[in-house]
């Protein structure tokens, strides 16, 4: 039997960042899709941001989230997101000091335990109060989840899924769920997929991948949970926008950045 999911509004989200760990156009390289013309090639790192119930929930701080943040407009973030510690998902966290800065408070980041123990470690500076102002560096507040939990009246499902060998976490945010860096979605973790009105998932590229899933791979979880929708993110530069497109079956969108989508209904 499905799961009674609390459904109190409607989640939209902004797809700050849509691209592999080398962004796109990769430096050096003269690839098709490097040198693309078709803005929908040029893809940061994959992060994303999440309006529900009227507040912003980051996924992720990627290496360029200053110049995501500046090409959306984002100016506001609630509370944060985090799937794993890879540098291309962190890379931005000092960043997160205008955000404390805007809001003149602290801002919760919320972890599952080892990417917690890795951000403990790599950013020790950002969880201790150092300036009695904001905006000197981030201050933080990290809570380590073990399970669901409520952010702005709104319920958080942490999904867990493996990026090889290591562990990582997805979310589901009502009827939202968003995945990065699978390679291998667990039965109990399919479980919490299940009436999605909105499924971003990962995919690398067209041949297999040893820790992420590639467009075949991807096709087939997406028929299995049948979403009303599905997006593809965290895409390779050997693919263009125009060519995923036509390998991965109707149904089947890929993302880009700044693209916005509500659960609700089609693109901003």
């Amino acid at each position: 039997m499905a799961r009674d999911y609390t459904r109190p509004s409607m989640p939209e989200i902004t797809f700050l960042g849509t691209g592999t760990s080398n962004g796109i156009p990769v430096i050096g390289c003269q690839c098709d899709v490097c040198r693309s013309r078709d803005p929908r090639d040029r893809r940061s790192r994959t992060s994303a941001v999440v309006r529900v119930n009227g507040h912003n929930l980051l996924i992720d701080t990627a290496t360029e989230l200053r110049s995501q943040a500046l090409a959306t407009g984002l100016d506001r973030v609630d509370a944060v997101l985090m799937t794993h510690a890879h540098a291309d998902h962190t890379g931005g966290f000092d960043d997160l000091r205008r955000f404390n800065e805007l809001s003149q408070q602290h801002l919760p980041v919320y972890a599952d335990p080892g990417t917690a123990s890795v951000l403990r470690e790599r950013y020790a500076y950002t969880f201790v109060d150092a300036f009695p102002f904001y905006g000197g560096k981030p201050d933080l507040i990290l809570h380590q989840i073990e399970g669901p939990f409520a952010l702005f009246g709104q319920e958080i499902i942490p999904v867990p899924v493996l990026h090889g060998r290591l562990p990582i976490t997805g979310y589901r945010i009502g009827d939202l769920a968003y995945i990065t860096d699978a390679k291998t979605i667990p039965e109990s973790s399919l479980a919490l997929l299940e009436d999605l009105d909105l499924l971003v998932l990962n995919a690398l590229r067209a041949k297999s991948h040893p820790t992420h899933l590639s467009f075949g791979e991807a096709a087939e979880i997406i028929e299995r949970l049948r979403p009303r929708r599905a997006l593809l993110v965290h895409l390779s530069h050997e693919t263009s926008h125009e060519e995923a497109s036509r390998l991965v079956p109707d149904g089947v969108e890929i993302a880009y950045d700044g693209l916005v989508v509500a659960t609700a209904g089609a693109p901003s």
